[in-house]
């Protein structure tokens, strides 16, 4: 990136040499009905937004919360913020209205853009969002309307030059392993992140991707991707109707599928059930979680031969790290998965590396300080390269701990823990969900592929009960709902037995039956462990 360039320019430049292709396709409706935009107009949409942005009194530098759903007026908004050299703030309104107050609250923003669900929050919080000066509503009421804010002139607007280390947005982590953070990122990150995805995947001006992740769908605009956004509630993908899901990516013939595990099982469901291949999709990548290897065949089932499911590795805080495709897993990795190795990530992406330090809970001063574990050997997974951010907004202690000054570079501490073999990485469970007893440590990832083997087990989690160094360890799992469970006793005695003939969970003695996993609400694909871990100490 240019030492003086703004990222809106790669929407100018798309809008100059394929004016015509579609941005942005919505599914607005079941019937369905689709509303789109070229990347001509919504670049002069955004030039509107921008002048009109401008006009109403935000201006470079200042905050601007965005809560609008996934829409043509998103993209036209986002590209005009980052036009005008405003700093974008987004979270996941689904994490909860106590969390989600006290994050935006940090942030003391001076605009607040978003639907009139999101300004009733802003009104029964004021406190929270006293700073906030330009109110925006894309509805009826709570605030100034878009419309009214939306200048008439289309023409080209002068994009505000910003340097690569000037700040772009604040994106807030889930929550789900901890109290949000507001993530911040420099022009350069973001930059550094589309060159990646476009490098590593290979993206063609043909591709259209179907987008069910707002933050992601981001890229797609400067990628110069057209960008088919499905009819159904972003915050919540495992409810998502795989009906509305197929029809857009058939009516618009989608070559590339993002999403979670939780829609993702639900879409191979209902593909098998009705015999569907998916023609035209030749990629799936999926995030939140490593999806489940029967998920991973049961995709393939629907689609084309040559098809591939990609699995990246990554946080808000680093992403991508490393990326592993379907044909690796199935091929190579899966058998030592399923014996304990723990899940392979693949290869760190061109321009990161990755090393593995001795687990602490503390905050490590420098590189010097950390020992840097051999091949082989599990400890704490670190990340250096070019979209790693190097701080929260305004958390200096969680940015303490989560960073690593290496002379004029940072590590990223990723809270995951892991090991390296032959240039590959392997994911062994989040740190904070290692359990420690007296004999030595349990890795979560590593523990329950032992027991997910298990025919009648859709799911476990390895959590621990009582202090850390003392702790019982215990598999709770979730059982298949569409099977004939049969007597619980006998399968707590078939997964006992299933443990004890691995040298890894040989010491487990506890097993428990939960009837539904609790879940994060951006992916529905991570187990909210903490939860669980308190259930299981009641049982006992």
């Amino acid at each position: 990136m240019d030492s003086t360039t703004n990222l809106s320019e790669r929407l100018t430049e798309l809008a100059r040499t394929q004016p015509d292709k579609a941005a942005v396709v919505v599914q607005v409706d079941p019937s369905p009905r689709y509303r789109s935009m070229t990347y001509r107009r919504l670049e002069e949409e955004s030039n509107r937004y921008a002048r009109g942005l401008i006009d109403a009194g935000l201006k470079k530098d200042d905050k601007a919360i965005l809560m609008v759903k996934p829409s043509i007026e998103f993209f036209s908004l986002t590209s005009a913020l980052l036009k005008m050299g405003a700093v974008l703030v987004m979270i996941d309104p689904g994490m909860g209205k106590k969390r989600l107050v006290s994050s935006l609250g940090e942030v003391e923003a001076k605009a607040f853009i978003g639907t009139p669900l999101a300004h009733v929050l802003r009104i029964l919080s004021p406190s929270a969002f006293r700073t906030v000066e330009l109110k925006i509503t894309t509805g009826a009421w709570g605030g100034k309307r878009l419309k009214e804010v939306r200048s008439s002139d289309p023409a080209p607007f002068p994009s505000v030059k910003r340097r690569p280390e000037d700040t772009v947005g604040i994106f807030f982590t889930s929550g789900s392993t901890g109290p949000p953070k507001g993530v911040v990122y420099e022009h350069s990150m973001f930059d550094h992140q589309i060159g990646f995805l476009k490098d590593h995947f290979g993206y063609e001006k043909r591709d259209v991707d179907l987008a069910t992740f707002p933050l992601f769908a981001l890229f797609d605009a400067n990628l110069g991707l057209t960008s088919v956004i499905p009819y159904m509630d972003a915050t919540k993908p495992g409810k998502a109707d795989p009906k509305n899901i197929v029809r857009a990516i058939e009516d618009q013939k989608c070559t590339n599928v993002y999403g979670s595990p939780a829609l993702l099982t639900n879409l191979a469901r209902y593909g098998i059930e009705r015999k569907l291949t998916l023609g035209s999709v030749r990629r799936i990548v999926t995030a939140g979680a490593p999806i489940r290897p029967d998920l991973m065949v049961d995709l393939h089932r629907i689609l084309p031969k040559n098809a591939l499911i990609h699995t990246p590795y990554g946080a808000t805080e680093a992403l991508p790290v490393t990326d592993i495709s379907s044909d690796v897993i199935l091929e190579h990795s899966l058998r030592r998965t399923e014996t304990g190795a723990g899940t392979c990530v693949g290869r760190p992406l061109p321009g990161n590396e990755v090393r593995i330090i001795r687990i602490t809970d503390g905050p490590v001063a420098d590189w010097g300080s950390a020992e840097v574990l051999p091949d082989g050997e599990v400890g704490e997974i670190c990340v250096r390269g070019p979209s790693v951010t190097k701080e929260y907004f305004r958390k200096p202690e969680h940015t303490k701990n989560a960073k690593i000054l290496d002379g004029k570079t940072i590590w990223h501490r990723m809270g995951d823990t892991g090991y390296l073999e032959d240039g590959m990485l392997w994911f062994c469970g989040r740190k904070a969900h290692r359990v420690v007893t007296k004999k030595g440590t349990l890795y979560p990832v590593r523990c329950e592929a032992i027991f997910n083997k298990h025919p009648l087990v859709f799911r476990s989690a390895l959590v621990g009960v009582g202090q850390i160094g003392n702790q019982r360890p215990v598999i709770v799992v979730e059982l298949k709902k569409d099977q004939n469970i049969g007597d619980p006793d006998r399968i707590k005695k078939e997964l006992l037995a299933l443990g004890k003939a691995n040298i890894l969970t040989e010491d487990i003695r506890d097993i428990l039956i939960h009837d539904g996993f609790p879940m994060d609400v951006r992916h529905n694909a991570k187990i909210l462990r903490e939860e669980l871990a308190e259930w299981a100490g009641r049982q006992f």
